[in-house]
């Protein structure tokens, strides 16, 4: 029987944490008594630097079995940083990432299980619907997806960070150095066997999301730029059009300067052009800029994340 680690990162979910970690020990005793998994497994929650007592329940937690463990960041240093943290912590032979917000349904570990005895390295938990979610957030979420795949990124369409894997493929995640982490992105990289378990995705039951829009946003634009440099040559590509549409206008100016008498002077030769070239030019300076911030990140190299305390075993030496 293999090990299974369960990874969950936690930002102030001082409101849930008890009933997430109810819920989470009583499937980890379910499968280990039908045979499922070894006695060896563990929970890992991963404290992101919270301003409440979420570590304080960990650490409650951790003594009173031996079967949980907590990471405390240093500070907090963001939900794809946590998770990365504990997932290169833990040591069971397979490793489950899910948040602490019990929105992903627990149930489908065991059909994730029977997919990694049949084969798999990875496998993804995938929503069958987004009935939970607003319209608004429906089709932006659809939108956002469509997207990345035509920007050529490798992403599982409505699949979130609630994943299974060995720990052969989290070896080879850890050859991925970047500072800019987008994991939904770059786990498809690995390329090993993988497969989907889908699953129905419940409501938050206490606490408050920690990806409002203006955040949301933010990740969506950082997997776009850490994924993919199509938007890089969208500036070629815009500047070529802009190039054309400039001839073409200054043919139509002339038209009008010398055929007719309509041409109010100085007008259209001097305004039209600047505020169209002018718009252009910010906006591709804009993107070249995007991408420059996030090569100034990844040539400082800093470290993803500082462990400030732990509690519990089942780390990796």
């Amino acid at each position: 029987m293999k090990a299974l680690s369960i990874v969950v990162p936690c930002y102030n979910e001082e409101k849930i944490l008890r009933e997430t970690h109810q819920s989470l020990m009583s499937l980890l005793k379910k499968l280990i008594a039908s045979g499922k998994i070894s006695e060896a497994s563990n929970i890992c929650y991963v404290d992101d630097g919270s301003q409440d007592k979420t570590y304080s329940l960990i650490e409650e937690f951790s003594q009173q079995s031996n079967q949980v463990s907590g990471l405390k960041l240093s500070k907090n240093k963001g939900h794809q940083n946590a998770l990365l943290a504990g997932l290169f912590s833990v040591q069971g032979d397979w490793v489950v990432s899910i948040d602490a917000d019990l929105q992903d349904d627990i149930s489908a570990i065991e059909p994730m299980i029977k997919a990694i005895q049949s084969g798999s390295e990875i496998v993804y938990g995938v929503r069958d619907d987004r009935t939970t979610d607003s319209i608004f957030k429906r089709l932006t979420a659809e939108l956002y997806y469509q997207l990345l795949s035509k920007l050529g990124v490798e992403i599982i369409p409505n699949h979130a960070d609630y994943r299974m894997m060995t720990q052969r493929s989290v070896s080879a995640l850890k050859d991925y150095r970047e500072v800019n982490l987008f994991l939904r992105g770059m786990i498809p990289l690995i390329g090993f066997n993988s497969s989907i378990v889908y699953y129905k995705r419940g409501v938050r039951l206490a606490g408050e999301s920690k990806y409002p829009f203006k955040k949301m946003l933010s990740f969506a634009w950082d997997g776009v730029t850490s994924m993919s440099t199509t938007p890089l040559r969208l500036v070629t590509t815009t500047g070529a059009v802009v190039f054309t549409i400039t001839v073409l206008l200054s043919l139509y100016t002339l038209r009008i300067r010398f055929l007719t008498t309509e041409a109010v002077p100085g007008w259209a030769s001097t305004v039209l052009p600047i505020y169209f070239l002018g718009g252009i030019q910010i906006l591709c300076i804009g993107i070249l800029g995007e991408y420059l911030g996030k090569i100034y990140k990844e040539v400082k190299a800093r470290p993803r994340y500082i462990v400030e305390k732990t509690c519990g075993e089942n780390f990796r030496n």
